[in-house]
């Protein structure tokens, strides 16, 4: 089976990039950007709320290891889907919370994970489903920030533990022995 991709926008994407790099069938995780209209933005481009993307992240995974629609539980496991335009003391439609499918099987799927993490939350999941679009990977120092320069950010200090715990938590059996490198 060939390895398959999937883009998720839950945030900072330090954050959830972190998170999915744990996960044993993940072969790699990129920061990057997804869903505007500015070609080949710039990190300062996006941050400022003008150019329509999300920071995003983009998993190659082995689906015969990690099923799409596990990575799709995960991702609603490890970020609130009921903030719109926002996680945490992250504001803008940059940080929203999206899906953006890379073909109809992956679009019915994000569907049915909408409707399931639905049962768990009490308020209204706005996670939005939006067609795929042009991937810009982000400047390198946004590549696999956690294990380098994140775990001394004070953000990231505050942020990235508690997903990962709940991440553990979890799904705990599907923890990869060794994280990925991005």
């Amino acid at each position: 089976m060939m390895d398959e991709v999937a883009v998720f926008a839950g945030g900072c994407f330090w954050c959830t990039e972190a998170v999915f790099l744990q996960l044993q069938g993940v072969k790699s995780v990129e920061s990057g950007y997804t869903g505007g209209q500015t070609v080949n933005p710039t990190y300062k481009q996006v941050c400022g709320g003008d150019t329509g993307h999300a920071e995003a992240i983009r998993i190659t995974f082995d689906p015969a290891e990690i099923a799409f629609s596990d990575l799709l539980d995960v991702f609603f496991a490890t970020h609130d889907p009921t903030q719109l335009n926002r996680q945490g003391n992250d504001i803008g439609t940059q940080y929203r919370s999206a899906i953006f499918p890379q073909d109809e099987e992956q679009e019915a799927e994000a569907h049915a994970a909408i409707k399931r993490a639905q049962a768990d939350h009490l308020q209204p999941i706005v996670t939005t489903i939006e067609p795929k679009s042009d991937w810009y990977p982000a400047e390198d120092y946004h590549q696999d920030y956690w294990a380098g320069e994140g775990q001394s950010n004070a953000y990231c200090l505050a942020v990235i533990p508690p997903k990962l715990a709940k991440l553990k938590s979890k799904f705990g059996a599907r923890l990869s022995e060794e994280p990925q490198p991005s």
